[in-house]
């Protein structure tokens, strides 16, 4: 039953509740994506944990979220069940054994597992426009910060570094408008406010140091077996924004740090991305577009990403189309909408001629899929009605005692747990803004602060090392051309920014890249 270089799914049936044969997803193909939907209490998790367990045992890497906290359950050995004996004797799963899996717990709150973090330089303006569902305005005000950050050399680490830039920016509006675009004191202060709400949500949490490396999830243990990162996302979803720019982040991260190496023999990493619709809601075309070209391209460095939902329907048409494994579990079709959805599920299968999708994805028990994967030649194969095998560990949760045991022996036990607050933004403009405060005060003999930050020099913060002799300000009106040493001044600060930088380089979705 068990094949090497193959994830057995389940065992699949004919119309006449016959044993047909087993289903299995080709590692070769494991890169080429997959979705996982069906209705509440249809088995999604239970198909979910059957997967992660295959990849690790054939030594990839998991990264996926415990949404309702029973995910959690893998990373202890399964017991024997009346009901999980039957369904292995059903499908004649000769094989079934009990095991438990090397578990990587994380928690960006630090309650269930290893802190997990990002700064807001990494993270990129796009997606923290996202999150805090900007306005074009107000998004554009963000791009700005961003901008000014980059190039001054401010690092935007945590909350507190962009509430510092953007108060500079509200004091020093029209100086900054006439550089970098317009900047409203509106739209600042709106932006504030929001930012004053999601650190009220626990966003102060994520956004910090150290920050979570990409090599930390993609582990594998010295038997060979790949280790299963679970997120704790009990308590994130609570915030559902979060979760889903979080996850999405980590999706860009892996895209822009892993190196091509076209289609492996098996991935090098799996992704689970479960309430996917929470990434698509209200989402705008420009943020789905950038998905869909992740989703495309990340497929060339080896790493699958699998949507869990409820619904095809809640991913669009142009990621939907990357997926070729798809897992249909029971949907309902009480309503206009939810008859749609069973007609579009039906519709992404390559048809099995002894039976109707539609009809059948509504009768189908529990623990019980429509499966199609990946096979020969790129092509799907045809769906078959699948009972989904039983998992070899345990189902439900396991006990506080237990994880804190799996968190002692972690290989990151210790490397995320205590917060680490260098220099940035908040420090560096607080400093500068003393400076320019006591060189403001009646002290003929002590000199003027420059504000120059990385070659460009900051509105405010004066222009000058030497003091210049008080001259009485003439009143002009209109516009003034400036002169040619004006020009030449500004085309060198310009450079010099440029040359600073020239080191930061953003990627897809605007995370940074190249900096480690």
């Amino acid at each position: 039953m068990l094949e090497e270089g193959k994830i057995y799914l389940g065992t699949s049936r004919k119309p006449d509740d016959s044993i047909n044969r087993p289903e299995y997803l080709d590692l070769k193909f494991g890169n080429r994506h997959g979705l996982v939907t069906g209705a509440t209490g249809t088995g999604k998790t239970v198909t979910l944990q059957v997967l992660a367990e295959g990849f690790s045992n054939a030594g990839v890497p998991v990264f996926c979220a415990d949404v309702k906290g029973d995910l959690s359950g893998i990373a202890a050995m399964g017991q024997e069940k009346d009901f999980l004996m039957k369904r292995a004797q059903d499908i004649g799963f000769a094989d079934y054994d009990f095991q438990e899996f090397p578990v990587i717990f994380w928690d960006i709150y630090g309650e269930k597992g290893h802190r997990v973090r990002t700064t807001l330089t990494e993270m990129g303006p796009l997606l923290l426009s996202r999150l805090i569902n900007a306005s074009d305005a107000q998004e554009g005000v963000i791009n700005i910060a961003f901008k000014i950050a980059d190039e001054g050399g401010l690092p935007l680490l945590d909350l507190k570094d962009l509430q510092a830039m953007l108060n500079y920016m509200g004091d020093n509006a029209t100086e900054l408008s006439n550089k970098f675009g317009f900047i409203t004191k509106a739209s600042v202060g709106s932006i504030q406010r929001e930012l004053l709400i999601l650190e009220q949500q626990g966003a102060a949490n994520f956004f910090s140091e150290p920050a979570l490396k990409i090599s930390d999830i993609m582990r594998t243990t010295n038997d060979g077996r790949g280790a299963i990162s679970v997120l704790a996302a009990e308590k994130l979803m609570m915030n559902p924004r979060l979760y889903a720019t979080f996850l999405l982040w980590l999706m860009s991260e892996l895209f822009e740090q892993l190196p091509e190496i076209g289609d492996p023999e098996k991935p090098r990493l799996v992704f689970f991305f479960d309430e996917a619709h929470l990434l698509f809601n209200d989402a705008p075309p420009v943020l789905v577009q950038r998905v869909e070209q992740v989703v495309r391209l990340i497929r060339s460095k080896g790493v699958g990403v699998y949507f869990v939902t409820q619904n095809p329907m809640d991913v669009p048409q142009t990621v939907l189309a990357q997926l070729g494994n798809r897992v249909q579990h029971a949907l309902r079709a009480y309503t206009p909408n939810e008859q749609k959805a069973v007609r579009t599920a039906a519709d992404t299968f390559r048809p099995n001629p002894d039976f109707d999708c539609a009809t059948v994805i509504t009768t189908l028990g529990t623990g019980e899929a429509l499966v199609s994967t990946i096979e020969a030649k790129g092509a799907p194969s045809i769906v078959q009605r699948t009972l989904i095998r039983p998992p070899s560990s345990r189902l439900g949760p396991i006990t506080d005692q237990e994880r804190k045991q799996v968190m002692s022996v972690s290989p990151v036990a210790g490397v995320y747990d205590a917060d680490f607050d260098r220099e940035s933004a908040f420090e560096i403009l607080t400093r500068k803004a003393e400076a320019a405060a006591q060189a403001q005060a009646p002290e003929p003999a002590q000199p003027k602060s420059t504000g120059t930050i990385g070659g460009w020099t900051l509105p405010g913060f004066g222009t000058d090392d030497t003091p210049q002799p008080q001259q009485k300000e003439q009143k002009r009106s209109g516009y003034q051309r400036e002169s040619v040493v004006e020009a030449a001044m500004k085309s060198a600060a310009r450079a010099a920014a440029t040359a600073v930088g020239a080191a930061i380089v953003r990627g897809i979705l605007g995370s940074l890249r190249g900096r480690r």
